[in-house]
This record gives C-alpha cells, structure tokens and sequence, in this order.
C-alpha cells in the first residue's frame, strides 16, 4: 500500500508546481513591448506585429492539435466580430509544422474571419516566451503588452468583454488626448 503512495506524492506535486508556475508566469509576463515578427497569412500575404499599431490586438498562439485552442477559438471569433469595428484587432498564430495544409480546413470548419498567420518554426514562441497552448497576450494602441493569458479563455464572456471595452475606450480617449 505505501509503494504507491511515493509516486503519487511525488506526481501531485509536481502539478500544483506546474499549475503554480504557469500562475506565476502569468503574473510576470506583462508590460513589456511586444516583440514585432513576420509571418505569412492564409492567403500568402505578409503580415508584420507592427502593423497593427495604433490598434488593440489579442495575439493568440496556438495549434490545431490542441483541444483548449479548438474550444476557444469560437470566444476569439464573437470577440472579433463584437469590436473591430472600435479598434480590436485578434491573431491567431498556428504553431503547426504542417502549416497552411493543416490550418486551412481547421479554420474553414470552424467559420473564423480573423487573420491567421503560419508559424510553423515557431518564431512567436520564442520571441513572447511562450509555456503553453493556447497562451494569449492583449497588445495596447503602443504596442505593448498589458495581459498575458496562459490556457484556455472564453474570450467572449462578460468579464472578457468589459475588459476590452474599457481598453478601448481607455485608448480611445488617449488618442483625442494626443490629438487636442
């Protein structure tokens, strides 16, 4: 009866340290410049980070395999559809090696109107530190990053929605700061 108890100790554990570390990271990993990078679209065309400044953008990293990003992909595409007319712009960055073979049917089937770009080497990851899929960073008008999500979020839920109503309602009103 104790040979078991060791190993489940041990695995215990090491997931609230897992689960502990990620929390951690989630913290810490806001407020510094987002990191520009090029990557192809769906359609072949070039699309730089920096681009989008001037714009609130939720950058998501994710991959087709992965079973939190299928779920939440719906939340990004209501999310979408709800404010970028008012200045959101979503991403969704495939970490898929296959890339655009994999991508397109998965993006076909789920009906999203987002952009998504190809980084089948991972180019984002490294460059935002990425822990996991799906892991998520809200980019402000600056370009800097204000939240770091790791895991799964419904980005359409009411509290999600607030926030980004008053991110840019917040940049709205720094804009016509600037421009007085």
């Amino acid at each position: 009866m104790r040979r078991w108890l060791a190993p489940v100790v041990f695995f215990a554990i090491a997931v609230a340290g897992g689960l502990w570390y990620q929390q951690y990271v989630q913290r810490t990993r806001a407020g510094f410049p987002a990191p520009d990078f090029e990557l192809e679209d769906l359609n072949g065309q070039k699309v730089r980070l920096s681009a989008f400044r001037g714009r609130v953008v939720l950058l998501n990293v994710w991959a087709t395999w992965c079973a939190p990003c299928r779920e939440e992909m719906p939340s990004m595409e209501r999310l979408h559809r709800r404010f970028s007319r008012d200045g959101l712009t979503v991403l969704a960055v495939s970490q898929d090696e296959q890339g655009r073979t994999t991508v397109e049917p998965y993006v076909r089937e789920l009906g999203l109107t987002f952009p998504v770009l190809l980084d089948p080497r991972g180019e984002v990851a490294r460059k935002f530190g990425v822990t996991g899929y799906p892991e998520s960073f809200v980019i402000d008008r600056d370009g800097k990053v204000v939240l770091h999500h790791v895991g799964f979020q419904d980005w359409s839920s009411p509290p999600a929605v607030e926030f980004f109503r008053r991110l840019l309602d917040r940049s709205r009103e720094a804009l016509a700061d600037r421009t007085d």
